[in-house]
């Protein structure tokens, strides 16, 4: 059974007692602490909350994430994204650009709400506590990874309520986090690696095997939600299914067909509660219909098998029971061994080894302080296979430092890129194997056993198999170690308690008549509902009379037998074995041609043969076997078994002694002294006896020269191997030099690429910064003419806001009365030319409005600029302009005599009425033209030039005066100078005065 690392209080229906002597008032006080604890919750903690965590290439997943979040989805997001401390963050604009829902930085004590996304800030570690935010310092809690930091957090505040969600990154940020989320029957998901532009954060926590999915992040909302809705109805379901025992059955009966383990044994609720969870992330409602799922999908099996074991542990976890356990009661263990002796412990449902490593490292510390040679031999068991590859592997991702002191790290392990793995002298203190601790024998001779949330899960009948066998393995003053919330029921008279709160017992020493019997093949009953605890008094033994009768004569008078599998292996001893096996050096083997003693094993083995070929019993006669210096002389038994169907395809191995008298009286008795049928009795059995190991000879000469064969081909491949290794390590150091030169470049592009991203987000702020500065409200838009950014003036005139980005400019509502903008983009896109018109707002203002290409670095066109520059005020000066000219010319229409104005170029600018009608042209024929081109109509206009000329250069007045020869009539024209300033042209004034001559 794989650990827990949470300390689950048992169920109602667990066996186990209080403890003695303040177990009701700790009852009572745990009781009321919960009752506070309810009431001071607030109302929405029920609410769910995602933690999702990502490092290098997470933007785009983010954003993926979020496009699909619809507004109301019920749920809260946190986001913590590795970023540099020094920046603001400018995640949550990126990612309200993708989302309606609400997305902002995240604030101390600020009240998680639903429907909201809060993002870390930059220089913070994030963690939520009773609903609220608190935000640390990025040095606080020593090293600890700030995605694991958040993450253990909803772990401890929101429990099944809570979810993470892995996404592309580096590193091993998270993996911690999620394990601790999934313990607390959370939801636990990994973007799939093929989607990740990194996939180091996925992998690790995928490699963990407790990951319920993995999702594309555009996948993930919907599943989430789904999932979220549906677990609020876990405990009511449960109630309604929890008779329903016979449905329960045909899932186990399912299990143990498929991965050969059974869960019959294990608590109801439990069972439920997790069974459901599974109903719920497959998206099956009825229970029928999870049946047919379960048995038609080839991987579901595995991962229900999964989910019921959830394989969570951690180094030091509870470091003070470590504590006290390293000062308080391994001196006393190590002080009754003697030198060089051996320290035995054994961990079942160790999962991934933590907690067994935990024990090496104490006990090593505590070798450093005594002048002692003891050797360390810990075994680790569990029913996982895959927890047990790993525990093996001893590798773990660089977050374990959070939980292991600097010192311990640097001494028990060597880092390796983003993980650490055990020292080789840690790891070779251990034997892990996968274990069914229901079903095999335990390890024994054992100075302690730590077995440490496991029993919580297990129903009565199991824990009540469970503690005696504890018992069995243990020696005579050995440590047993459980969980915080589990206890020995009624065997108070097995273990004596050492430490109440940490529950660590002694084993305490019982008459062989008071112990109870301990099977290791019977099994576990399939289900106790009795609550009663184990009562070893005389009445209950009276009432297994038979069994105990039994077990007197398989003691007293049955030979020793051994039941083995098909490899050998022991499955159970009946009697005493230490006269044909014995324990080699070396690691511990349960294998019985392993075991066998001196003359034993070639005859053991032969006879196995045999049986398994023939299938029926074989036996050897008149074997001899050293035994501290004699020789016991046995017959050999290998009988196959065929009945029940439990033991079919096991072999049964009996050793039955010779009569020690008839031995010795056939060893020192002369053959001439027999009778003669017994001489002729004892020639054929000699000449049998000689038959048989002439054929056992012939035979292992045979195996032999097969065995060289194999050996010498083997060498061969070895060497073939060898070589292919040595040309494999030479390609790996020639990777290893170009991989350190590109380490080398990519550091120095590193570098660049960081003095770029420095002088754009430079470039970026001066823009910014421009372009406020020039107060010219201008959009930018895409070829699908939709909005990529705009600035603040432009509100004035499209009604924008920040949400807009990304939508189609025609959808906006705009301030103007001039409706051809969006032609006049299409226009500027399609000719490619800028365009400049005149608009006016709906409040009157008036603009000049250019659209303009966009032109990449690359000169590309990738949309259109548009920018809007106020010309309010040169309208208005305009219109005071024209109504100054009119009036100006009202005062020369009010002159009857012809007058006119020049610039210093001869051109006209202004003349009245009088003037025109005169030369008989109209105003419009005057403006902006030349005097010389009235010479027809003005007779002096030779004479006038001459004179204007002099004027412009002289800056005086002039006066002239002419004859019309047709009528005589006399024309004075005066010229009157208007000097420049500052603030007007040069211009003379003409005056034309008609008179007789």
């Amino acid at each position: 059974m794989t650990s827990h690392p949470q300390d689950e209080q048992p169920d109602q229906e667990n066996s186990g007692e209080n403890e003695a002597g303040g177990s009701a008032e700790k009852s009572k006080e745990s009781s009321a602490s919960e009752k506070t604890e309810k009431e001071s919750a607030s109302a929405g903690q029920q609410l769910p909350i995602i933690g999702l965590g990502a490092s290098a290439g997470g933007l785009s997943a983010l954003q993926s994430f979020f496009s699909n979040i619809p507004e109301h989805s019920g749920l809260a997001y946190i986001v913590v994204l590795h970023m540099s401390p020094h920046r603001p963050s400018m995640l949550p604009d990126l990612l309200q650009k993708k989302t309606a829902l609400p997305v902002t930085l995240a604030q101390n004590n600020e009240t998680v709400e639903a429907n909201h996304a809060y993002v870390i800030p930059p220089d913070k570690k994030i963690k939520v506590s009773r609903g609220r935010i608190s935000l640390l310092d990025s040095g606080g809690r020593e090293e600890a990874l700030p995605i694991d930091l958040l993450l253990e957090s909803l772990a401890d505040d929101k429990g099944s309520f809570a979810g993470a969600v892995i996404l592309s990154g580096t590193g091993t940020d998270g993996t911690l986090g999620g394990k601790k989320i999934k313990t607390a029957e959370g939801l636990f998901v990994a973007q799939s690696p093929e989607t990740a532009d990194y996939d180091g954060m996925p992998r690790s926590a995928i490699n963990t095997g407790l990951v319920d999915m993995q999702l594309s992040p555009d996948e993930m909302p919907e599943r989430l939600i789904r999932y979220f809705r549906n677990v609020t109805d876990t405990d009511t379901d449960t109630e309604k299914v929890k008779d329903q025992q016979q449905w329960l059955n045909k899932i186990f009966a399912i299990l143990r067909n498929r991965i050969g383990h059974d869960f019959s044994s294990y608590k109801t609720n439990t069972m439920l509660r997790r069974i459901y969870r599974r109903m719920v992330i497959n998206q099956v409602d009825e229970r029928e219909r999870y049946l047919d799922f379960l048995r038609d999908n080839t991987q579901e099996p595995r991962a229900l098998f999964r989910e019921l074991l959830i394989g969570v542990t951690s180094f030091f976890r509870d470091g003070e029971a470590f504590g006290i356990i390293k000062s308080r009661y391994l001196p006393g263990l190590a002080e009754e061994m003697e030198e060089n002796a051996t320290f035995r412990a054994w961990i079942p449902a160790c999962s991934t080894g933590e907690e067994v490593y935990s024990l090496i490292m104490v006990f090593r510390e505590y070798l450093d302080t005594i002048n002692k040679q003891i050797d360390i031999q810990v075994f680790g068991t569990d029913i996982d296979p895959n927890a047990i590859d790993k525990a093996r592997e001893g590798l773990y991702p660089a977050s374990i430092k959070t939980d292991i002191p600097g010192k311990r790290l640097d001494r028990f392990f060597r880092k390796e890129g983003e993980f650490y793995r055990i020292n080789k002298d840690i790891r070779d203190c251990v034997v892990f194997s996968v274990q069914d601790l229901l079903r095999y024998p335990p390890f024994l001779r054992l100075h302690l056993l730590c077995c440490r949330n496991l029993l919580i899960y297990l129903e009565a009948g199991a824990q009540k198999k469970l503690l005696p066998l504890f018992h069995y393995a243990l020696n005579p003053g050995g440590l047993l170690v459980l969980g915080s919330s589990e206890t020995i029921g009624g065997f108070t008279n097995l273990f004596r308690p050492l430490d109440r709160k940490w529950k660590i017992y002694r084993k305490q020493e019982v008459p062989q008549q008071l112990r109870q019997i301990v099977s290791f093949l019977s099994g576990i009953p399939k289900k106790n509902t009795s609550h009663e605890p184990t009562n070893t008094s005389a009445d209950d033994r009276g009432e297994d009379i038979g069994g105990m009768t039994r077990q007197a004569i398989l003691e007293q008078f049955a030979p020793t037998a051994i039941l083995i599998d098909d490899n050998g292996d022991i499955l159970y001893i009946q009697g005493r074995t230490g006269k044909y096996l014995e324990t080699t050096s070396g690691p511990p083997s349960r294998n019985i041609l392993d075991l066998a003693r001196e003359g034993l094993r070639l005859e053991l083995s032969s006879a196995l043969r045999a049986a398994k070929s023939s299938s029926e019993e074989v036996v050897r006669k008149r074997i001899g076997i050293k035994s501290n210096g004699d020789l016991q002389i046995i017959d050999l038994h290998v009988r196959p078994q065929t009945k029940p169907r439990e033991l079919e395809g096991r072999f049964l191995v009996v050793f039955w002694n010779r009569s020690s008298e008839s031995t010795q009286s056939d060893a020192g008795r002369d053959r001439t002294e027999l009778p003669e049928g017994e001489v002729s009795e004892r020639i054929d059995e000699l000449e049998k006896e000689l038959k048989y190991t002439r054929e056992s000879h012939q035979s292992t000469i045979e195996e032999l020269e097969s065995s060289n064969e194999e050996l010498k081909s083997t060498n061969e491949e070895l060497q073939s191997s060898n070589e292919e290794l040595q040309s494999t390590n030479e390609e790996l150091e020639s990777s290893k030099e170009e991989l350190q030169s590109l380490n080398e470049e990519l550091q120095t592009v590193n570098s660049e690429l960081a003095s770029k991203v420095e002088e754009l987000s430079t470039a970026h702020d001066d823009m910014r910064n421009l372009l406020n500065s020039t107060q010219v409200a201008t959009i930018f838009v895409d070829k699908e003419l939709r909005i990529r950014r705009f600035t603040p003036e432009s509100t004035n005139i499209v009604n924008l806001i920040d949400s807009d980005v990304g939508r189609p400019l025609e959808h906006v509502v705009t301030n103007l009365t001039y409706t051809r903008m969006m032609d006049d983009l299409r226009e500027v896109l399609n000719n490619l030319s800028s365009k400049e018109v005149e608009i006016q707002t709906t409040g009157g203002e008036w603009y000049i409005m250019r659209v303009m290409p966009y032109r990449t670095m690359d000169n590309r066109i990738d949309g259109a600029v548009l920018t809007f520059s106020s010309i309010d005020e040169q309208k208005k000066y305009q219109e005071k302009l024209e109504h100054a000219w009119e009036l100006n010319r009202a005062i020369f229409d009010m002159n009857s005599e012809p007058m006119a104005a020049l610039n210093e170029s001869g051109e006209m600018v202004i003349a009245n009425t009088a003037f025109t009608e005169t030369l008989n042209i109209s105003q419009d024929d005057i403006k902006d033209r030349n005097i010389d081109e009235f010479e027809e109509r003005i007779p002096v206009l030779s004479e006038l030039k001459d004179k204007l000329q002099k004027a412009f250069e002289d800056n005086q007045d002039f006066t002239t005066e002419s004859f019309d020869p047709g009528d005589g009539q006399k024309l004075t024209i005066r010229g009157q100078v208007i000097k420049k300033d500052g603030k007007f042209p040069y211009r003379i004034l003409l005056h034309f005065k008609p008179g007789k001559k």
